[in-house]
């Protein structure tokens, strides 16, 4: 755990991620938390929003561009490409493996039998907008690529919301962190603003997510 700890601590400082691979560390860090399952413990919001921060404040020596704005957009498309990249894998390993995980004689503390009829269920009355809204919600972004491909969400369907979901969730934080890093509250409090990004981001969608409506629940 103190491990763990210690590795969060290191992804969410600017100075550290400049010193161990700069903004690629950060792209890869975004593949391997939207499409590999033992990824789920990343810290993607803070990675984008810290981004943003680097972008609007790095000299040109670690950015390609001159203009910050070349630069947020430039590493913004990295971003997407990388996380709907990410989630193709997912949906690839799910598919791929989808009669292992629907074995009703598997053990797994993580994707269980039950687990996956009820996601089948919740694509199939929700659709694509299901991939779209996991882009917001921590550690929950990983796992729902894998349990489309399990209950074989259609492709087309997949992609469209995967592409969208990347777009709207890397142009959102990132630029958030572009507008606001060089604010000296910011970056004095740099924890207490991870945990109010967290909270603003992830917060409409559980709400939205778990919403009774007049004629079911979800």
């Amino acid at each position: 755990m103190e491990i763990l700890l210690e590795l969060f601590h290191q992804l969410t400082d600017p100075n550290w991620i400049m010193n161990n691979g700069g903004l690629y560390l950060v792209m890869l860090i975004i593949f391997i938390e939207t499409g590999l399952f033992f990824g789920f413990f990343l810290p993607g919001d803070p990675l984008l929003f810290i981004s943003g921060m680097v972008i609007a404040s790095a000299d040109q020596s670690a950015i390609p561009f001159t203009n910050p704005l070349a630069n947020l957009l430039f590493w913004s498309i990295l971003f997407i490409v990388a996380t709907i990249l990410g989630n193709v894998v997912g949906y690839w390993t799910g598919n791929r493996f989808s009669h292992i995980f629907r074995n009703k004689d598997r053990k797994s503390r993580f994707l269980k039998p039950q687990h996956i009829s009820a996601a089948e269920d919740f694509y199939t009355r929700r659709g694509g907008f299901a991939i779209l809204i996991a882009r917001f919600l921590p550690i929950v972004r990983t796992f729902v690529p894998i349990v489309a491909g399990i209950v074989k969400m259609d492709k087309k369907t997949f992609m469209l919301y995967n592409i969208s979901g990347a777009i709207l969730w890397v142009g959102v934080i990132s630029t958030l962190g572009f507008v606001l890093g060089e604010n000296k509250w910011v970056e004095n409090n740099l924890g207490w603003t991870m945990l109010i990004l967290i909270v603003i981001v992830t917060a409409p969608v559980i709400i939205k997510l778990f919403k009774k409506q007049p004629t079911q629940a979800l």
